[in-house]
């Protein structure tokens, strides 16, 4: 094999990302703060990239302190630089707010083999942080009595199964048992062979409703894009008007992000300045794991193995969740909107921000998703994934602490979401340590203590 196969499939909000923050909050932060997010898949429908090691972990406790340590920027720089540079991304962008100021790093460049490096100015690809987008409209028109909470789908949607059942709230916070297009061999092989392909939501809908469900309504936790283009449908229906429209007079426009697009499906620009984004699996091959077999990550390590260009592969597979552009700087303020209740009233930004809940019951410290909304420790936000780019996005309303990273490659070799990683390394430089006592035999590791292994 003398070139890496390139362009990864992905549900854009992976479990290896979320695991990675998770396993950081398990370190340093509350149980309310290994809210970090991995959606564990379901026993009876997971695959093995959905499936990763358990690991040793000690359970965090509730009383765990919080508290911000003096911002030590070098500290920063070397962690920043020192994770870039293992990951093998070719570039990467740190931006931090805390009350001592804004900080802001970079590394690397724009293209491999290029000079030109990244920036804080660069346009990316932010995958899943576009759910909270799709969230944040589906909130309003609920606050505007548009449509309840409590709807059944099929109020909007009479063709999805068990729609009589499922509600508008199990679809934001991923519990409505849909299967996830994203995880189909149909869609994955497309990907593969015609990149450039410009998928319709109505496509993406064909793709998952006949193929059977997880669990029955409210009985379960599955990540799935399904859930979010489903109620991006729901919102055109009841606004008349494309998504696009909906998300820049509703999100875009009143909070001033200038640099952040919804970008209609048929294009697969980015606007400039922007990095290229890289791959090294492919979409089929991700279905088992996004690691590199054992000889190949060496040669990326030697520099021999490159990743693949899929900068301009289409995104329009994602649509309502995660077809979104922005910048560092606007993923800060809009996590911070988020936070500051700019989005919503006060009655809706309370339930949004009550809203992220154990995705496993039987583990309360563990992995925390809401209403398109998930929370790592303090930090409200979400993490995502195209072809090429992994971003993380969040933002702690106690400590004041807004953090966004974004990385041109996506995963890495050895299988770890690079953004995820680089967070997880720098929220261990930002909060105190946390002392945790040791499991008790009742209390099982759950997500929050899984190792990276697979998507």
């Amino acid at each position: 094999m003398t070139t890496p196969l390139a362009h990864t499939k992905r549900t854009t909000l992976t479990r290896r990302s979320l695991t990675t923050l998770c396993t950081a909050a398990a370190a340093l932060l509350p149980a309310t703060a290994c809210a970090a997010l991995v959606p564990p898949q379901s026993e009876s429908t997971a695959t093995a990239s959905a499936t990763p090691s358990a690991t040793a972990a000690a359970t965090v406790n509730s009383a765990a302190s919080t508290a911000l340590l003096p911002l030590d920027k070098a500290r920063l720089r070397e962690t920043f630089e020192t994770q870039a540079d293992q990951l093998l991304v070719p570039g990467a962008v740190m931006f931090l707010r805390t009350p001592e100021g804004d900080f802001s790093l970079s590394y690397g460049v724009k293209r491999l083999g290029g000079s030109s490096p990244v920036s804080l100015a660069d346009h990316i690809r932010i995958g899943s942080i576009t759910k909270t987008w799709t969230g944040a409209v589906i909130l309003q028109l609920v606050q505007e009595g548009r449509l309840k909470l409590g709807d059944p789908v099929s109020k909007y949607r009479p063709d999805v199964p068990n729609g009589d059942s499922i509600t508008i709230e199990q679809m934001l916070s991923m519990r409505s048992g849909l299967y996830n297009y994203s995880e189909s061999y149909e869609l994955n092989l497309a990907m593969d062979t015609r990149p450039q392909r410009v998928w319709t939501p109505e496509d993406l809908v064909a793709i998952a409703l006949p193929l059977p469900v997880y669990f029955a309504p409210g009985e379960g936790f599955h990540y799935s894009n399904t859930n979010t283009v489903l109620l991006g449908l729901i919102a055109e229906k009841l606004e008349g008007k494309p998504l696009g429209e909906i998300i820049r007079k509703r999100i875009l426009r009143p909070l001033g992000l200038t640099q952040t697009s919804f970008p209609p499906s048929e294009s697969n620009e980015l606007p400039a300045p922007h990095p290229r984004g890289y791959m090294f699996m492919n979409n089929v091959l991700t279905i088992a794991t996004a690691k590199l077999p054992a000889d190949l990550i060496a040669r990326a390590q030697a520099g021999t193995l490159l990743p693949n260009d899929y900068t301009n592969s289409n995104p329009s597979w994602t649509w309502a969740a995660g077809q979104g552009i922005s910048t560092a700087g606007d993923l800060a303020s809009w996590a911070e909107a988020i936070t500051a209740g700019k989005v919503l009233n006060p009655e809706m930004q309370k339930i949004w921000l009550d809203s992220p809940r154990p995705v496993n019951p039987g583990d309360p410290g563990g992995a925390l998703y809401g209403l398109a909304l998930a929370k790592f420790g303090n930090l409200y936000g979400h993490t995502g994934e195209l072809p090429g780019f992994n971003t993380f996005m969040g933002s702690d309303p106690v400590n004041k602490v807004t953090l966004v990273v974004w990385t041109n490659l996506a995963p890495s070799a050895d299988g770890r979401d690079p953004a995820a990683t680089i967070s997880k390394a720098l929220l261990g430089e930002l909060y105190a340590p946390a002392a945790a006592p040791p499991p008790t035999p009742s209390q099982s590791p759950g997500p929050a203590a899984m190792a990276e292994s697979g998507p």
